[in-house]
């Protein structure tokens, strides 16, 4: 079962990194975490984001495009970082956040959502389209 981790933005996370002793041992741990869950065999990527004045969101109104420019409102809906699991089940995969050092240096949380395998949408997909996305996961395979 494949897991997107998220990080959950915070009003200090979305100012940006300011060097600090707290940080630095911030990174530290995450990074002795990292390595853990690569070793594990759990992780298959990972990374923290820049703040949401740094982004960019597309809005979509039928064939219609909107660029906004970020900061984006709503702190507590931004992602701040993102791993990407290949975990048993979604218990294994609370078990790996539980184990987590904090992310952030005062309160934070983390969300955990599957993915959609192919099989989930095997009655909804035409043949078609999942020769398509196959051939996709192929050519990504092959990077």
């Amino acid at each position: 079962m494949r897991v997107m981790v998220f990080v959950k933005a915070t009003e200090e996370s979305e100012q940006g990194i300011t060097p600090s002793p707290e940080v630095e041992q911030m990174f530290l741990d995450m990074g002795k975490f990292n390595e853990e869950l690569v070793n594990a065999g759990i992780m298959v990527a990972g990374d923290g984001l820049k703040p949401s004045s740094f982004g960019k969101r597309v809005a979509f109104d039928g064939p219609g495009r909107t660029v906004i420019d970020g900061p984006f409102a709503e702190t507590r809906e931004l992602v701040a970082g993102f791993w990407l699991w290949e975990v048993k089940d979604m218990d294994e995969a609370v078990e790996w956040v539980k184990r987590c050092p904090n992310p952030m240096p005062g309160p934070s949380e983390i969300e955990i959502r599957p993915l959609y395998e192919m099989e989930d949408l095997a009655d909804l997909i035409p043949p078609e389209a999942a020769a398509i996305h196959d051939g996709v996961g192929e050519k990504l395979a092959k990077r």
